[in-house]
């Protein structure tokens, strides 16, 4: 068996969070010789480069973002081991790390969380977020528990998973008031060559969003493709361009980015899913966000 030299993936994992070799030598107190030599015997023993060198900076090789993926779980539940035995004689809550497809929308993944948060025993959330391949990876690898997705595991996919569905919800057009008072008249034709910001194309509702306005033969005035779903709403509250979000959280929208509903795009349905390497949902917190999204949110 090979034993792998904590004090060598400690240094390691100082360097990736840190950004580099003299900030985690002003960290640690240790000589950045030093740490050098430790990386090299993490690399050797692993047989693969941890950093690539571009310019002045390191930047992790796929094989370093793996190994930082588990020196984070690792020094994480050490932590959680120092203070249950040592400080607390009690339990902590249990992990739930969770994968968030960066597609879907900040305010969808809160709903959808809220339940897991609110159990007589709360788990502790941890969020990764990612684009949906790179999730399955770690859901495959058992660096994840459950996948909060837009679109569901497909045939081609390399890992077998189950998709679990969550719910669905129509879409609606939002825009800074005086925006939305001149989109409203005559909606949805109005949406021809008005000025509007898109998710971007891996998305689900950008597919949905294309299908739709080729069928109501509108071609919108793209501003702009965002990935992000927070940074496409504030752009909108700029008042420059509309924006499409799942009516689900329209009021929510509405609400903190001061945003005015246009109308409500018909034929659309965007749906949200839970993946998972099981068949049947057995962690209790997962199964509280599937029943609560069911019964509630998407009801």
């Amino acid at each position: 068996m090979e034993w792998l030299n904590y004090h060598h993936l400690y240094y390691f994992w100082t360097v990736a969070r840190t950004g580099s070799i003299v900030a985690a030598s002003r960290e640690l107190l240790v000589s950045q010789p030093a740490i050098s030599t430790q990386l090299r015997a993490l690399e050797a023993m692993l047989g693969r480069p941890l950093f690539s060198r571009v310019g002045r900076r390191l930047v992790l090789t796929d094989a370093g973002r793996t190994t930082l993926g588990y020196a984070e779980q690792i020094f994480s539940l050490g932590q959680e081991l120092v203070d249950v035995v040592k400080h607390r004689g009690t339990a902590l809550p249990a992990r739930l790390v969770i994968g968030v497809a960066d597609a879907v929308p900040k305010l969808v993944v809160r709903a959808l969380l809220e339940p897991a948060m609110s159990l007589p025993q709360p788990a502790r959330i941890i969020c990764r977020e990612h684009g949906l391949d790179r999730l399955l990876s770690d859901l495959a690898a058992y660096r994840i528990d459950v996948v909060i997705s837009d679109a569901p595991i497909g045939a081609a996919a390399k890992i077998q998973g189950f998709n679990h569905l969550l719910g669905e919800c129509g879409v609606s057009f939002f825009a800074s008031a005086a925006l939305a008072r001149r989109l409203r008249r005559g909606f949805p034709a109005s949406l021809h060559r008005a000025p509007m910001y898109l998710p971007a194309e891996h998305a689900a509702l950008r597919r949905s969003l294309e299908q739709y306005f080729a069928s109501a033969g509108i071609t919108p005035l793209v501003l702009g493709e965002i990935d992000d779903s927070a940074l496409l709403k504030t752009f909108a509250a700029s008042g420059r361009a509309a924006i499409a979000v799942p009516s689900v959280i329209g009021a929510d929208v509405a609400r903190m980015y001061r945003l005015k509903l246009i109308g409500h795009a018909q034929g659309i349905r965007e749906r949200y899913y839970a993946i998972s390497i099981e068949r049947k949902l057995r962690n209790p917190a997962v199964r509280a966000i599937c029943e609560n999204a069911r019964r509630g949110l998407f009801a």
